[in-house]
């Protein structure tokens, strides 16, 4: 009862210290938002401010390992985060920072752009209509670069934003120390200048500059950019799983020191009640959380005017998170399948059990009903059957689902266009659609890895999702 009573103390204390901006219509989406999910930004800021808008000091930003500012706000970190209501599990999805897009009112440019330039012009408007007060031009830019950055994105996801959170250095550094560090782990050593990651290869816990180190790198990782999304995921999950153990919540010494760093550091969008938001999560464990990554067309695109940056489709975008954050099962009313949809679609077959024969099997079936055969194949054992298709390829995934007795389907970026990769896992009987599962409807999932031996590798697979069960071994 007294550790009760203390957190709930200190969630009202949390609560009304909290840094909030009016950046959200409708009050963020209300208790329960009416399209049965709650979709959130997350928001990394490269900010030599406070929450408050007060400015760190140099002595700060050198503990931090800052550098030097090029004088832009820029969102460094951008996670787009979706949670059905009854918080069962969850799904963040990285938006690179040079993903090349349109940005409303501006045209196409990097998307981390998004925020700064809408508070440059708020800045001079502002400051041209009189406010002269450094902390209130600020304050009142950053709601509209914020604004600014919301639209970029509910454009890109064609997904509506329900809450926004938004944390600069200080506060990563703040939370990693006010909950004991975070566990982590590297393939290799590393030892970069730009952003002062200096850690070993293998397993470790970081916190404060250290951790702020280790998300930020970017120079002489493999993939640049998009393994520092990766590095980034991965803390995340650690994060996550920290803070939903049941160390960090019960222990009041921690709770008062996550308070203070949130309430330093970390802006909400006005309205977002995140008691009851934090009792909706209460069910939710490592193992239902996922970090993803948007599709991405070319890593070194050479754009008009902003150099380099990553190309992606927006359509492409658009089908990839639509179809991880489809409507939760139970709501999802499943449209009868297409009969032209498998024209033109080759299935390859992977053989997952212990039943010789039935790759060739399955795919002689999958012919019968307009598939092109494909390659057929053994694959390391697993107990789940799944169908994944590439982006826009949903309604060959229902066709091919509706001819293997519902096997579920799930969107996977490793798939190549016009193909579909049929995974046969223990629990699939043999035979079509008169099978034994044939009462059993078809579903769509958003996470399966592809085979037991993806679930035990070190390192993460581009195709597949991260989540917050165990400590994934990253570049």
């Amino acid at each position: 009862m007294g550790l009760t009573g203390y957190a709930w103390a200190a969630m009202q204390g949390l609560v009304s210290g909290l840094s909030t901006t009016d950046v959200i219509n409708a009050g963020g989406g209300g208790d329960k938002p009416a399209d049965g999910a709650r979709d959130i930004l997350l928001v990394g800021l490269d900010s030599r401010t406070d929450a408050q808008g007060n400015p760190l000091s140099k002595e700060l930003l050198a503990e931090l390992r800052a550098g030097v500012s090029d004088g832009e706000l820029n969102t460094d970190t951008l996670i787009f985060v979706h949670i059905p209501n009854d918080g069962s599990k969850a799904v963040a999805i990285s938006l690179p920072r040079d993903s090349y897009v349109e940005i409303p009112g501006y045209g196409k440019h990097k998307i981390n752009s998004a925020y700064a330039r809408a508070k440059a012009t708020a800045f001079n408007e502002l400051k041209s209509k009189g406010v002269s007060d450094p902390r209130d031009l600020e304050l009142q830019s950053n709601q509209a670069g914020a604004k600014e950055l919301i639209s970029t994105v509910e454009k890109l996801t064609g997904s509506t934003i329900d809450n926004y959170a938004a944390i600069n250095l200080l506060g990563f550094s703040d939370v990693t120390k006010a909950i004991g560090g975070v566990d982590v782990c590297l393939n290799k050593a590393v030892n970069d200048s730009y952003s002062g990651a200096d850690f070993k290869a293998g397993p470790q816990a970081v916190e404060g500059a250290d951790a702020l180190a280790f998300v930020r790198q970017r120079h002489g990782l493999p993939r640049g950019d998009l393994d520092r999304v990766v590095r980034q995921q991965v803390f995340m999950a650690g994060l996550a799983k920290k803070v939903l153990s049941a160390g960090t919540l019960t222990d009041p010494s921690k709770l008062s020191s996550l308070t203070s760093a949130i309430q330093k550091s970390v802006v909400l969008n006005a309205g977002w009640d995140i008691i009851s938001f934090a009792q909706q999560l209460k069910g939710l464990t490592g193992g239902q959380l996922e970090f993803r990554t948007i599709p991405v067309v070319n890593m070194d695109y050479n754009t008009p005017e902003d150099g380099s940056a990553i190309q992606v489709d927006p359509s492409q975008v658009h089908n990839f998170v639509q179809g991880l954050t489809g409507p939760p099962p139970g709501e999802q009313k499943q449209a009868a399948p297409d009969p032209g949809a498998a024209k033109g679609i080759t299935a390859d077959v992977r053989n997952a059990t212990k039943r010789d024969g039935l790759a060739a099997s399955v795919s002689q079936t999958l012919t019968g009903k307009g598939f092109t055969a494909g390659d057929t194949s053994t694959a390391a054992s697993r107990k789940t059957s799944i169908i994944q298709y590439a982006a826009g390829g949903q309604a060959a995934a229902q066709a091919a689902s509706a001819a293997l007795n519902g096997i579920p389907t799930e969107q996977d970026t490793s798939v190549l266009k016009g193909h579909l990769t049929v995974l046969l896992g223990a629990d699939y009987p043999g035979g079509g659609a008169d099978g034994a599962m044939s009462s059993k409807p078809s579903r769509t999932t958003q996470s399966s890895p592809s085979s037991q031996a993806a679930e035990q590798a070190p390192t993460p697979d581009p195709g597949k999702p991260i989540t917050a069960d165990g400590v994934t071994c990253v570049n």
